[in-house]
């Protein structure tokens, strides 16, 4: 199989639970195992970082995108197989989906939500046909899922918007469905 590129997006931070960072870790030497290559928003801080050193320390390939007005926030990791500065955070989340076969989205705020959004937006209007998994830690994403049936019960999207979400709980539901995905 060719090397398969999953971009993640995640918290900046590590939330209040300790299994967001054990996931983080979980699902980062995963990717490497699996030969797939890391895409994400090349942060060196909370999950962001966890999940990008998780894929060095296991010999995995990664390649970050960050905005040029977030390189000391978020601590620029620039160790990684590849690094790209961009000029707007629309740049930096186009950059990510151009360079990845398949969406994860584990457990994170504002702009985890907002890259989310984004991606489900562009696959519901044919923009792209990627794998869109949902790392539900713990059940951190229960109400996001539950957002999701209200918008759709409500007529505001057609059901076949929640087919283009799948859920897994852990790293390794999340590699199955993926393996699965990508084969």
């Amino acid at each position: 199989m060719s090397i398969k590129s999953i971009c993640v997006y995640c918290g900046s931070r590590f939330g209040t639970q300790p299994a967001y960072t054990e996931q983080a870790t979980a699902l980062g030497r995963a990717i490497a195992e699996h030969g797939w290559r890391l895409v994400y928003g090349a942060g060196d801080v909370g999950l962001m970082g966890t999940v990008a050193c998780a894929t060095q320390d296991a010999g995995g390939e990664t390649f970050g995108v960050i905005p040029e007005h977030l390189l000391r926030r978020e601590v620029g990791k620039t160790d990684l197989t590849s690094f790209i500065v961009t000029e707007t955070m629309h740049e930096r989340k186009k950059v990510m989906v151009m360079n990845a076969d398949a969406i994860v989205v584990m457990p994170g705020g504002p702009g985890t939500l907002d890259e989310f959004f984004e991606v489900l937006t562009w696959r519901q209007l044919g923009l792209h046909d990627k794998p869109i998994v949902v790392m539900d830690v713990q059940g951190f994403w229960g109400p996001l899922r539950a957002l999701l049936d209200h918008v759709s019960d409500h007529g505001f999207a057609d059901a076949s918007l929640l087919d283009y979400v799948q859920y897994g709980s852990d790293a390794s539901e999340v590699c199955a469905i993926l393996r699965r995905a990508l084969s």
